[in-house]
């Protein structure tokens, strides 16, 4: 359904989708054509926990219950230059400087000056009517006509990656290895007994005879054996180390404009 100023207030909050149908993130302000009233741009809250505002043409763009589809991709969005403020009107020179990146062009009425409407990302979410408390906090004002003075915060947070793989891997290898063992053998020793007097041997017959002795020795027997010498497995430790964030915020700043130096200090009453 193509967009029209009757569905400016609907578009708040709604997610945007780009021209591939990725997610691309909240509307969080629609800006109007100052001459003719129709929605020009948008700003989209991208980034970390949606931290960022980046302006989209609503050009070609079409909305249904599944959200708004943008005629430009996410990439595109992502490198958007950084121009104007979210609370305040786009000038010519901003408009001409998104209408160059986004290859878009301004309309026959002249869309060079648009203007933001209700929604701060702060009420994106809102279903009911805007109320004149919201129209003054979008301006700036509270109730009770003081101004209110904004500051951008850094929030940042973690998400797991992949950063690498380890794994096991079992291979054999051959290595010499020496083993000392004892072994022993036997060796024959001549004995000489005389005879004496008292010992009782019976003489035999002369002759020939022989004797004979069995020697025995020891080898080394090799045998191997497989077993089971230790388990090894892979394990994780979550190391924590601090990491400095650095990034741009904004801050509004207030002055006093008192060409009459009619404001007075209550310090100057004492």
């Amino acid at each position: 359904m193509m967009i029209t100023k009757d569905m400016t207030r609907e578009l708040i909050g709604q997610q945007a989708i780009d021209s591939h149908g990725e997610k691309v993130g909240k509307i969080g302000q629609v800006y109007l054509d100052e001459r003719s009233g129709d929605p020009t741009w948008a700003t989209v809250n991208t980034g970390l926990f949606g931290t960022k505002e980046s302006f989209v043409p609503l050009q070609g763009a079409d909305a249904d219950n599944s959200g708004v589809a943008l005629a430009v991709d996410k990439q595109q969005v992502k490198d958007c230059p950084h121009v104007g403020r979210s609370d305040e009107r786009l000038s010519g020179s901003d408009e001409e400087e998104l209408h160059r990146h986004y290859g878009t062009a301004a309309g026959a009425a002249g869309n060079g000056h648009a203007t933001g409407t209700e929604g701060r990302h702060a009420t994106a979410e809102r279903t009911g009517d805007t109320t004149d408390t919201d129209r003054d906090r979008i301006a700036g004002v509270s109730g009770d006509d003081a101004m209110v003075r904004h500051e951008e915060r850094l929030r940042v947070g973690t998400e797991s990656e992949e950063t690498g793989r380890v794994a096991l891997r079992k291979y054999v290898v051959t290595e010499d290895q020496t083993v000392t063992v004892p072994v022993s053998h036997e060796e024959v020793r001549l004995e000489r007994e005389p005879i004496t007097d008292g010992d009782t041997v019976r003489s035999g017959a002369m002759g020939d005879d022989s004797y004979e002795v069995t020697l025995h020795a020891e080898r080394p027997v090799v045998d191997k054996t497989t077993e089971a010498v230790e388990k090894v497995r892979l394990g994780t430790r979550t190391v924590t180390e601090d990491e400095q964030i650095s990034d741009t915020v904004r801050k509004e700043q207030i002055d006093v404009d008192d060409p009459s130096h009619a404001l007075r200090d209550d310090r100057d009453r004492s």
